[in-house]
């Protein structure tokens, strides 16, 4: 008879810690308040989660609120091979988090994407500046769902 697999170990690891670990696929998702996310992060390093392999979000306007969701990874053997999720969701009037830039340092860039295409600001990023659109953008950030393209008046002709 073997053991419990090595995802059953994390996943019961961070129940002990006190979180609330739903599965989704190959993925432990954790749900957390913003005031949580800076020591769960930390706690994810702890546990071998070394690699923020991606940060994002989702604009839930119905809701008045954006959820950031981070995917964390691990290059240890038997921790390979599945995600850990961390959602958090932020008003979507005022979207601030503190910045992971000191938990995992490539959250630089993801974070500067997420602010420039959802407007969540991270607090304490040295970084927040214009990645993908014009320095000059003045507009709302297009990621948003009320986000309008404004027709440029552009007409093809077709013989």
């Amino acid at each position: 008879m073997s053991g419990p697999s090595q995802r059953e170990l994390v996943k019961s690891e961070f129940e002990k810690l006190g979180f609330k670990v739903e599965e989704a696929r190959d993925v432990l998702r954790i749900r957390v308040e913003p005031g949580e996310l800076r020591k769960t992060a930390e706690t994810l390093v702890q546990l071998g989660f070394d690699h923020l392999a991606s940060a994002g979000g989702v604009d839930w306007p119905s809701e008045g609120s954006i959820e950031v969701v981070y995917h964390a990874e691990s290059y240890e053997e038997g921790k390979r091979g599945f995600l850990v999720e961390l959602r958090v969701k932020v008003p979507r009037d005022d979207p601030r988090l503190p910045t992971l830039f000191e938990v995992w340092p490539n959250a630089l860039f993801l974070e500067r994407e997420t602010w420039e295409m959802l407007g969540v600001v991270f607090e304490g990023n040295p970084d927040l500046r214009r990645l993908l659109l014009p320095p000059d953008w003045s507009g709302p950030p297009p990621l948003r769902k009320d986000f309008r393209v404004e027709e440029e008046g552009v007409y093809v002709e077709y013989e």
